[in-house]
């Protein structure tokens, strides 16, 4: 099938897809107007686990693009709510590197953040103190006290979850360092490898599918990074779009074993195969 007429929902990734840094993609209004058109519901959901719902519909809306907070889950979200439904009353204490985009979904769950050097130190009978998990998003304040406690939180037992272990971010200047650079650093100090919650982990997926409600063979997902949008709709069994305004290139997919099932230039072509749908 080479066409989006069975297309019942989209699964829409932000960062280089619709904007770089707080520069919108050309075309960015068209193409919601045109999935407003078709009546065509969808999740943005992205890795990007530093800004809150709120804080991304303002985003758009600054952009001229409105949309409501239950269309949007970030990685921050799908991690509180992984943890939530695994997690005992018990083991609620949470060290967190990130900002309000993950400190907030993880409150609303009922998890309690504890603070800088609060750690247990078993072999002093200190066990009420420090953290049970360490949860590590994009933190634009990182500093070595947050990068030392978490350290010593995994050291003393806690366990280790990221939102995403992306290596880069794209901005408007360029790929920046992404969170998977604070998680090498923690594991080489710690031994300990991390639960990556994002994609290319199905989860994130997996919850948008869940919000509309679509099954997956009717689902495409956008995204512009292959590591992670392409092959976590793989994992998720859902078909992809690579748009070509991000971070992966069509000289990237030669090493791969697996691809998108659409390569597209950036949303403005996505939005001419809708409307040629409509």
């Amino acid at each position: 099938m080479t066409d989006l007429d069975d297309v019942r929902g989209l699964i829409i990734d932000m960062d280089g897809v619709l904007w770089h840094g707080n520069h919108p993609m050309a075309g960015l209004q068209a193409f919601f107007a045109a999935l407003r058109d078709r009546d065509l519901p969808f999740i943005l959901a992205t890795n990007n686990a530093s800004l809150t719902q709120q804080q991304y519909v303002d985003k758009l809306s600054s952009m001229g693009v409105s949309v409501v907070a239950d269309e949007i889950l970030t990685s921050s979200m799908a991690t509180a709510r992984y943890l939530n439904q695994r997690i005992p009353a018990n083991k609620r204490r949470v060290f967190v590197i990130g900002e309000e985009g993950l400190k907030q979904p993880l409150c609303d769950e009922g998890f309690t953040l504890t603070e800088l050097y609060e750690v247990n130190q078993p072999d002093k009978g200190i066990n009420d103190r420090g953290a049970d998990l360490v949860v590590s998003g994009l933190d634009r304040t990182l500093t070595w006290d947050k990068l030392a406690t978490a350290t010593l939180n995994i050291r003393a037992g806690a366990a280790f979850y990221a939102t995403n272990s992306d290596t880069t971010l794209p901005t408007e200047l360029g790929e920046v360092m992404g969170n998977g650079g604070v998680l090498a650093a923690l594991t080489a100090a710690t031994g300990v490898k991390p639960i990556s919650i994002g994609k290319p982990q199905p989860i994130l997926y997996q919850q948008a599918l869940d919000i509309l409600n679509i099954l997956p063979e009717h689902t495409v997902a956008i995204g512009d990074r292959l590591d992670t949008d392409i092959l976590g709709a793989v994992n998720a069994g859902i078909r992809s779009i690579l748009v070509l305004s991000g971070v992966s290139t069509e000289q990237d997919m030669q090493q791969l074993d697996f691809k998108p099932t659409w390569v597209m230039q950036d949303i403005r072509e996505v939005t001419i195969r809708l409307l040629a749908c409509a």
